[in-house]
């Protein structure tokens, strides 16, 4: 038995996806503990290219349980909608798919209000504007309105007009909220409600009782390390708990549920939104990242900002999260350059730090420290053999374990599921993987 947490070692957008997407065949659960429905996860499946913003993306497998942890906020259209996605391309919920009664909803008045606070801040967060950060806003301020709360159609109402008369008297000149129907509102969650229903559990109940027969449960979250609201590049970060310690929490499951950490990085490092960014690249060579990486939000289609491997942030990130693994993804989108930089410490005022600073404004002000080694100049995509890469990005994979100190277990050559290294080691065997 073995319940492992999958987390983003970087600023999200790694591939989460696709590895949860390809372990799941390996467990029986996945479990999805945080954020909302700005982030996206893409799986490519044969021919066909799936986005997953809320549903964990191991309900492409068959037979996998799914749930939505209490840390997840939801849209109830938006999840809808994607359910119906899902079950044009023959996927059934029924009995596979579980949601937490203590999910809190994003409603309308969260997107407005998101938007509304991005226009007018000094230093723009560049939010996806979904309303995912005043839904947390209200969980924390005890005003939230939690999924299961739509069993009482009274108490919901009562709770909707006092939020919504709340807001507009905070922000008397907003359009946009005056403009929200709260009856409309009612009505159509309580539609929305009768479509999820029966999904609806005490999620921390069902895990527990799941891993008492011996299932195996994956956690999977949205984002990334450097966006956790707590241990991120603060406030240029997410609206929730995006490291491991967040799937306890998201879940209600103990930390001594947990059996293991898989970091999730790629072969370089991206960004969406604003915040600093050491090792980012504005010439020719983050413009070949982002096109021959296709990075561009899967939630807003943004153009993610691009850069060389940041080592300092991926240490930084193996070591609050005690990860015992990472997953490489994306290696196949260095094929062309030559050489390939790393940064293995950041110059500030002087000095080189070889650790993440606590501090944006210090962090703001780094400069990489660079190694470079040769690129390899040759196709990797589908590779499926490690000793098939050639030498020189083998070394550089060498050369990444050894700046990050963690072991790299996966290697994606390619976005299909099946262009996959595995590398098994006694970690991996451990958890009944290999």
């Amino acid at each position: 038995m073995a319940n492992v947490i999958v987390v983003g070692a970087q600023w999200g957008d790694e591939g989460k996806g696709k590895v949860v997407d390809i372990l799941s065949e390996r467990f029986d659960v996945v479990a999805r503990y945080q954020g909302g429905n700005n982030a996206g996860h893409t799986v490519v499946v044969g021919e066909e290219k799936v986005v997953l913003h809320l549903v964990p993306s191991g309900i492409l497998r068959k037979g996998k349980v799914c749930v939505l942890g209490n840390g997840v906020v939801i849209d109830l259209g938006e999840l809808i909608h994607e359910m119906d996605q899902l079950e044009r391309l023959q996927v059934r919920f029924e009995d596979h798919f579980f949601i937490s009664r203590r999910a809190h909803l994003v409603l309308p008045y969260h997107k407005v209000l998101d938007v509304a606070h991005e226009a007018r801040a000094a230093k723009k967060i560049g939010t996806t504007g979904r309303g995912i950060g005043p839904a947390y806003v209200d969980k924390m301020a005890r005003i939230g309105i939690r999924i299961g709360d739509l069993h009482q159609p009274g108490l919901f109402k009562e709770r909707l007009q006092h939020n919504l008369m709340e807001k507009r008297a905070q922000y008397p000149d907003n359009q946009a909220l005056a403009a929200l129907d709260a009856d409309q509102i009612f009505t159509e969650h309580l539609r929305h409600y009768e479509r999820i229903r029966d999904f609806l559990v005490d999620s921390a109940q069902i895990l527990d009782r799941l891993i008492r027969e011996g299932k195996r449960v994956l956690f999977e979250g949205a984002q990334g390390t450097l966006l956790d609201v707590d241990l991120g590049t603060y406030p240029y970060v997410t609206s929730s708990s995006a490291t491991a310690g967040g799937a306890c929490t998201g879940t209600g499951v103990s930390p001594t549920r947990i059996d293991g950490i898989l970091g999730i990085c790629k072969a370089y490092t991206t960004r969406v939104g604003e915040g600093p960014f050491p090792t980012e690249l504005t010439d020719a060579t983050g413009e070949h990242l982002r096109t021959r990486g296709q990075e561009f939000g899967a939630t807003t289609g943004r153009p993610r900002r691009t850069g060389w491997f940041d080592a300092v942030g991926v240490r930084y990130a193996a070591r609050v999260n005690g990860l015992d693994a990472l997953a490489l993804m994306k290696l196949d989108v260095l094929d062309e350059l030559d050489p390939i930089l790393m940064c293995t410490g950041y110059r500030y005022r002087g000095e080189v730090l070889t650790e993440f600073p606590n501090e944006t404004d210090i962090l703001a002000e780094c400069q990489p420290a660079y190694e470079a080694l040769p690129g390899w100049r040759q196709s990797t995509v589908g590779i499926l053999e490690e000793a098939k890469l050639p030498p020189a990005c083998r070394a550089y994979i060498r050369r990444l374990e050894e700046l990050v100190g963690v072991p790299f277990t996966l290697v994606s050559t390619g976005p299909r599921r099946d262009e996959i290294i595995i590398r098994p080691n006694a970690l991996w065997k451990s958890w009944g993987l290999a």
